[in-house]
């Protein structure tokens, strides 16, 4: 009875409520279509799973999503950290029309960003002829699909990082100047270890969008097999030649690669909160 008393007040329903309507939501939304997915993969069997995926096509295509994801990614990281920086430590003219620019990818359809881009940067868009005299090409090319990747993952990396900077004191950054660290020292030994776990977070976040990524990508990438084709517009070449199977068997393989990389980006980030001492 004293324990119930002594118990936090909470304005949602109890433990076994709340977490019945978690487990329930989070069932399906993720673990069943998963639980589908793998399924469908332990009725194919391991044998044919690995011959539909071990084809040249669908190894250029994987290579080419990941790889592309994980450049705009890390351009994303870098980028991310700057734009974030900038809106919270400095004040400008035109500072809030930014900081809601930021958030534009979120509310645009990815297929209109990617016909945006197309527009601008084909060898007849403003951008494009403009990059023509450099031997430049964005459109129709890996470069193409990295640019619309950055798009759609800079506001993940931003949102993240952004609050974690406005908590950061500046007295911090103040006390170290006056100890004699220079302002690169203070970067790497004061800022850069306290917002590492926000850093991996937005990065894992924008790397998981960037993978899966088809509406902004299928009208900017040329979609040239070997070349240009992205792992999600193969499966859908599958569904459309009514190939389940092997839509099925390049989608676990994506599921696989993808569970993999957060993982590894999961321990990196618990290892960085123990080494500041928030773990």
């Amino acid at each position: 009875m004293k324990a119930a008393l002594l118990r936090a007040p909470s304005p949602l329903p109890g433990f076994g409520l709340s977490f019945g309507i978690a487990l329930a939501m989070l069932s399906i939304v993720v673990l069943l279509p998963i639980g589908a997915l793998l399924g469908r993969g332990l009725m194919i069997g391991p044998a044919e799973l690995w011959g539909m995926v071990n084809t040249h096509r669908v190894w250029s295509a994987l290579a080419l999503s990941f790889r592309a994801a994980v450049i705009a990614s890390l351009f994303n990281l870098v980028f991310g950290l700057v734009l974030a920086w900038v809106l919270v430590r400095y004040r400008f003219w035109g500072r809030r029309l930014i900081d809601a620019a930021v958030d534009l990818p979120f509310a645009l359809p990815t297929a209109v960003a990617g016909i945006a881009l197309t527009a601008l940067y084909t060898p007849n868009g403003p951008f494009g002829q403009a990059l023509a005299p450099f031997g430049l090409r964005i459109a129709y090319t890996e470069t193409g699909i990295w640019l619309a990747l950055v798009f759609i993952g800079l506001p993940f990396v931003v949102r993240t990082v952004q609050p974690v900077i406005e908590e950061l004191d500046p007295d911090i950054e103040e006390a170290s100047a006056t100890l004699g660290a220079r302002r690169s020292h203070t970067l790497r030994r004061v800022i850069l270890p306290t917002l590492t776990p926000a850093l991996l977070t937005g990065f894992a976040l924008a790397l998981a969008r960037s993978v899966g990524e088809y509406g902004s990508v299928i009208f900017i990438a040329g979609n040239i097999p070997g070349l240009t084709e992205i792992a999600p517009l193969l499966i859908v070449i599958r569904l459309e030649e009514y190939n389940y199977d092997a839509a099925a068997a390049i989608g676990i393989a994506m599921l696989l690669i993808s569970f993999a990389m957060l993982l590894a980006i999961n321990a990196i980030q618990i290892w960085s909160r123990r080494r500041i001492g928030l773990v």
